[in-house]
């Protein structure tokens, strides 16, 4: 799942959470929106954590080598 996933999970968990008044007798929609958002959360931060490992290191400063090669 990929960064959009989980916000999406995020969003929709929010939303059955805090602005919905539906009631079912066999499922606690409060519930599944607090579980939503709280897989968002988690797969947003192992995302991020992966996402750091992955990224290249750039060295911290570079050499430059000028060659002067004067035919004459």
């Amino acid at each position: 799942m990929g960064l959009g996933g989980c916000i999406i999970l995020l969003v929709v968990g929010a939303i059955l959470t805090f602005a919905t008044d539906w009631h079912m007798d066999s499922v606690n929609l409060d519930l599944v929106g607090v579980i939503m958002m709280l897989v968002g959360i988690i797969g947003i931060a192992v995302y991020t954590s992966v996402l750091r490992r992955r990224r290249p290191t750039m060295p911290t400063s570079t050499t430059v080598v000028e060659d002067d090669h004067h035919l004459g």
